[in-house]
């Protein structure tokens, strides 16, 4: 059903390994009206993932072909490969009035303010660089390298958490969802929405 005002937009940021992904799962879960945003990728599947489903998975030539005809909202490269999000799916997914979620990096999130400047930008962090650091060597996805590669980046996130509106600690995961729900539950209840979405009784 159309509406005149969008559905809100979140934009959810987190180092590598500080559990962004295990939240907004849940999240998601709990709040089924929102549309998580599927973003295109250079990087090879993991074993699991499905095209479609955890990313669409394209070609460096493809995701070129992408860039030239001007389909993404935003695209970085990110650990050797690139990422991208569809703008035409955001703004048609928003204008039905249903919300949609972003996972990007911090790069992403300004490029997405820069058109949608009435994005929420969530951070997500971990409560320390070495809880982070036993995280990432405990789910064993990554060589001792990448895991320091990923840790030097975390560092440079941190510098970038002031540009956010909410940062939440994933300390306890439970205390961690339950904030995310929070902030997404209040944004919905802002009186510029209300008074749009209840004209009839509110005027």
């Amino acid at each position: 059903m159309s509406t005149s005002i969008p559905g809100c937009l979140y934009v959810i940021v987190a180092p590598s390994g500080a559990g962004k992904s295990t939240l907004v799962n849940a999240l998601l879960e709990r709040e089924p009206d929102i549309g998580l945003s599927i973003s295109y990728t250079t990087r090879q599947p993991r074993p699991g993932e499905v095209s479609g489903r955890e990313y669409f998975f394209v070609d460096r030539t493809e995701f070129q072909a992408m860039i030239d005809r001007g389909e993404f909202l935003e695209h970085a490269e990110v650990y050797g490969n690139w990422y991208g999000t569809s703008k035409h799916w955001i703004e048609k997914t928003r204008a039905t009035g249903s919300d949609v979620l972003l996972e990007i990096d911090w790069q992403g999130a300004r490029a997405v303010k820069a058109i949608f400047p009435d994005m929420t930008f969530i951070y997500i962090l971990p409560p320390s660089i070495e809880v982070l650091r036993k995280r990432l060597v405990k789910r064993g996805k990554d060589s001792k390298e990448v895991i320091e590669r990923r840790l030097a980046e975390a560092n440079e996130d941190l510098k970038h958490v002031p540009e956010a509106d909410y940062v939440i600690i994933n300390e306890d995961f439970s205390v961690a969802l339950l904030d995310l729900q929070s902030v997404v539950r209040a944004l919905r209840l802002t009186v510029r929405r209300q008074l749009k979405l209840h004209a009839n009784l509110i005027s």
